[in-house]
């Protein structure tokens, strides 16, 4: 599909990531070069194959397998990677800004990328109470809000499932039915987490179906790279395993992110059924900040904080720096260059959950506010959201 590209620009650290320039990336691969590479270099300048490899792996929390991924850039200059999404009511931000920031990543070091909109699969987890017209109108909310939020489209390619499959039935069916047919029932069952399911729910026939259909998916999009989020690796290693059975030597790679928890003590995972646990693409910048004012944020305590991961994941990755504004006698303004050092400050105390939170908050609204935009001056989008908002979300 076509679309309308924004008027590139040179980007400051005030702007942070836009059409698909990174500035700075804090991860746990973390190193100078990797740094340099994203902040200082020209956006034209072709990377080399070390800064290719760091950038993608950047996203990945686990990767299966480093060397595998080393050598797919270097024997293949645009690899495909894929991410599957249910259209499953509003898009919280680490759907929505976490996506855009991996996938610009990916696109930046090379690659292309094909997100496969699951309408069917939706239908078959029963989301939206399974009416495939809502799921679809969603999916179409979905894309409007990566346009809107930054997402170099260069190289994306929005596939949905019942187009796709429809067209080249011949060629899908059949690769469900060998996979279906190569692994136990026991076996599929245990993949349920990527449904949002546990290995001790009652699944429906059609649930049964969903695992060995996204195993399918990655086959028949030929991914080279599978970057879904940890919740999903167990489909993702069935797919490698199914590669052993029919003595497949290229197996795709794992690059499986990390997943951001809520905004409530004890919530590992957003929960679009709890408003309270997750920050919506739309959200208001008044209902931003009570979010994170009322956000479990225990004074020097990092493990297990989720206003330090949004930090982590959101505000470093996009602006490379974070602001703390704060009166001089409370220490006075401080810019923190690495998640490590901010880390270390609000560990010893010098940094107050009272400092963080506004700062925070600030931060991600000033993200959020183009799509807040686009969706009120926008026709189109603004009908979309409405109806999405008018949807009960089903489980």
């Amino acid at each position: 599909m076509a679309e309308s590209k924004p008027d590139e620009k040179v980007l400051t650290k005030e702007d942070g990531l836009v059409n698909g320039g990174i500035q700075s990336l804090s991860i746990d691969l973390q190193t100078t070069e990797l740094q340099t590479v994203i902040s200082d270099c020209s956006f034209t300048r072709e990377l080399t194959h070390e800064e290719r490899f760091q950038l993608v792996r950047s996203i990945g929390e686990e990767c299966i397998t480093d060397d595998e991924l080393r050598n797919l850039l270097a024997k293949k200059p645009n690899p495909i990677s894929y991410d599957g999404f249910e259209p499953s009511g509003r898009m919280h931000i680490a759907q929505g800004v976490v996506k855009v920031i991996n996938v610009n990543k990916l696109i930046k070091a090379g690659c292309s990328m094909k997100i496969w909109i699951a309408d069917w699969f939706a239908q078959l987890n029963n989301k939206m109470g399974g009416d495939l017209k809502k799921i679809q109108t969603t999916g179409r909310y979905f894309i409007e809000i990566w346009k809107a939020a930054g997402m170099n489209l260069d190289k994306v390619e929005f596939v949905w499932t019942s187009e796709e499959i429809n067209k080249r039935s011949d060629e899908y069916w059949p690769l469900v039915m060998d996979i279906a047919r190569r692994n136990t029932l026991t076996r599929i069952v245990r993949c349920g987490q990527i449904m949002g399911r546990s290995d001790h729910d009652e699944l429906s026939a059609a649930q049964i179906m969903y695992p060995c259909m996204q195993c399918a998916d990655i086959f028949f999009l030929k991914a080279d790279i599978c970057q879904l989020g940890m919740d999903q690796r167990k489909v993702n290693v069935l797919a490698r395993e199914y590669c052993d059975s029919i003595k497949r030597k290229n197996k795709p790679i794992i690059l499986s992110h990390h997943m951001l928890p809520g905004l409530q003590q004890g919530q590992e995972k957003m929960s679009k059924s709890d408003p309270s646990s997750s920050i919506f693409m739309e959200d208001e910048e008044v209902e931003v900040n009570l979010k994170i004012k009322k956000a479990f944020c225990p004074p020097s305590i990092v493990e297990g904080n989720p206003c330090l991961e949004y930090i982590k994941y959101i505000v470093f990755p996009w602006y490379g720096i974070f602001e703390v504004l704060r009166d001089e006698k409370n220490g006075g303004n401080r810019t923190f260059t690495s998640v490590e050092e901010l880390f270390a400050e609000y560990s010893s105390g010098k940094v107050h959950p009272g400092d963080l939170k506004p700062a925070l908050a600030k931060s991600l609204n000033k993200i959020l506010q183009p799509v807040r935009d686009h969706f009120k001056k926008n026709s189109e989008a603004r009908n979309l959201l409405k109806t999405v908002k008018a949807y009960r979300v089903t489980k």
